[in-house]
């Protein structure tokens, strides 16, 4: 049978009228599946029972459900998520003294090939619904209330997957999070974070959503980084640039470059001043990114020294620079590492 949740509130309104019911019942419906993210048309206690039975007999609900959670010792929580058809993927909950962030993934697996990321080592399986990107979201919601008292503040889409690579349902996603009629969160406090796809930035800047961007960029030169990102060497550096131009010129918002700092791979004064060139070309801010051995031996952080270098240089050409610090790395939930290690 098929989700429910794949019907837009038209298409409910259709199907209610053809049961010769009135169409309010799509509205009724609608909020039960995506302002309450209800995941029984049982418990959809304004409807009648026959209404209810009704409805069971042709469409069901697929939520997610945690296969297992991990408790850090910083307070991290790394979610193993399974879904209705068996396939695994990861999301974390991150909290701080002001806030709690919630990381979810968009894919099973990755389409990409960054060399230094755990999830890109895993096959893409398949792209995740609408669905079961908002269950996430409203996992983490319920979780962040009953462990830290406080509701979801932030959303990134830093998890499993390049978000770009399941536009359509990423943007759906994102409507249903922030609508009224659906959870309500403010677009403000929501990160898209891709590898850079030129095209789909700009396409994610007519979306006006008025949410957040951020490149995962780690080198601003050229061959470095395709070593580095190989699928990069499809986009240039240039072309990517002028996509962010236009998400500023469109958006208003300012850009994110994720970055980290590797030894002997990025952390040269050559690597530095290429960064402060890249970053001048528009408004933007740097978040140099702790990273997270994935076991390789390839890529390891880089010594305290060359990360103050990174920070100084950055700030003395007038760039704001900020050091994300790692969380969750003893549950292997910190960047980079979303591998579903559970499932092995």
């Amino acid at each position: 049978m098929k989700d429910i949740r794949t019907l837009s509130l038209e298409q409910l309104t259709d199907y209610f009228l053809s049961l010769g019911e009135k169409s309010f019942r799509a509205k009724q419906v609608y909020d039960w599946l995506w302002s309450k993210n209800m995941h029984s048309i049982e418990d959809m206690t304004n409807l009648s029972k026959e209404l209810r039975e009704k409805i069971s007999e042709e469409y069901i609900i697929n939520p997610i459900s945690v296969d297992e959670l991990q408790k850090s010792k910083d307070g991290t929580i790394k979610n193993g998520v399974k879904l209705h058809d068996g396939l695994l993927v990861e999301s974390v909950l991150i909290p701080t003294e002001t806030r709690t962030t919630a990381c979810v993934s968009s894919q099973v697996g990755c389409s990409l090939n960054c060399e230094f990321c755990a999830t890109a080592r895993l096959k893409r399986m398949r792209n995740l619904e609408v669905a079961e990107i908002v269950d996430q979201v409203a996992l983490i919601d319920r979780q962040s209330r009953l462990y830290f008292d406080r509701p979801l503040s932030n959303i990134v889409f830093m998890g499993m997957g390049e978000p770009m690579m399941n536009y359509k349902n990423v943007v759906e996603s994102i409507r249903k999070i922030t609508k009224p009629e659906g959870l309500g969160m403010s677009p403000r406090r929501i990160t898209v974070s891709t590898s850079g796809i030129p095209k789909m930035i700009k396409m994610l800047a007519d979306e006006n959503l008025k949410v957040k961007l951020a490149l995962s960029l780690h080198s601003a030169i050229e061959k470095k980084r395709n070593e580095i990102m190989p699928f990069s060497d499809k986009f240039q550096l240039t072309d990517i640039m002028d996509s962010l131009k236009y998400w500023y010129e469109k958006t208003g918002n300012i850009i994110t470059f994720e970055y980290c700092v590797w030894k002997g791979i990025n952390d040269t004064d050559e690597d530095i001043r290429a960064l402060i060139q890249y970053c001048k070309q528009i408004p933007s801010k740097v978040n140099l990114i702790q990273y997270n051995a994935i076991g390789d031996g390839k890529y390891d952080q880089c010594n305290k020294d060359a990360e103050e270098n990174y920070v100084r240089q950055l700030e003395k050409a007038g760039i704001t620079v900020l050091i994300r610090r790692s969380r969750g790395g003893d549950i292997d939930a910190a960047c980079g590492q979303l591998a579903n290690k559970s499932s092995e």
